[in-house]
């Protein structure tokens, strides 16, 4: 295969997994080359500008992570998108040729059939099956998220209930009482702690 050169490549044409599409729904097919900025434009003009309700990225192959790229985008900008994912496999049409022929023959070429990974993203303004298989419902809003969190840190903090408190230091009257030694035949020690008799011996 040294001397062959890919010099096209088709996908199969199937249908989209999701039933109850409008006929004018827009399909996004992302390739291994397209650009996201221009992607996105198209996408959010069509969202926002022509005020479509639902999209669908669609991807195979190597461009299936540029898809999810796209559609992670979509959902930050807009926001309360319901999302339906379906995955499968396609079949990608290759088509090689010799560059190297034989002196007075045609070019050979070689047709190669590969069937990759594809993943097609429904996005909806409109609420979706919650029961169908790959729903993923509305993230929370960014606002609405942080706000929460700051109130629950605020009642963590004003609330002392199952926190531990920190110990309060050690005080004298806490402390084992000093031992009082007596020594008998030695009057000076009498009364003494233990501390004070390394001094007076």
């Amino acid at each position: 295969m040294e001397n062959f050169r890919k010099v096209r490549t088709s996908e199969e044409e199937i249908p989209l997994p999701f039933p109850d599409l409008p006929p004018d729904v827009v399909e996004m097919r992302v390739k291994e080359g397209s650009k996201i900025r221009n992607l996105m434009n198209f996408a959010m003009a069509q969202m926002e500008l022509k005020g479509s309700r639902q999209i669908v990225f669609s991807g195979c192959g190597r461009a299936v992570t540029k898809t999810i790229t796209c559609v992670e985008i979509m959902k930050r900008k807009l926001g309360g998108l319901h999302q339906v994912t379906k995955v499968r496999y396609k079949t990608l049409l290759e088509v090689w040729e010799n560059q190297d022929p034989l002196p007075g023959s045609s070019a050979q070429k070689l047709t190669v059939h590969k069937n990759v990974p594809s993943i097609c993203i429904l996005l909806s303004r409109d609420p979706l099956d919650p029961n169908q298989t790959g729903y993923q419902p509305p993230e929370p809003q960014p606002g609405l998220g942080t706000l929460l969190g700051q109130a629950g840190e605020d009642t963590s903090s004003s609330s002392t209930k199952g926190l531990k408190r920190p110990m309060p230091p050690p005080r004298e009257e806490m402390l084992p009482k000093k031992l009082q030694v007596q020594v008998p035949n030695s009057p000076t020690c009498s009364g003494l702690t233990a501390n004070q008799l390394d001094c007076h011996h």
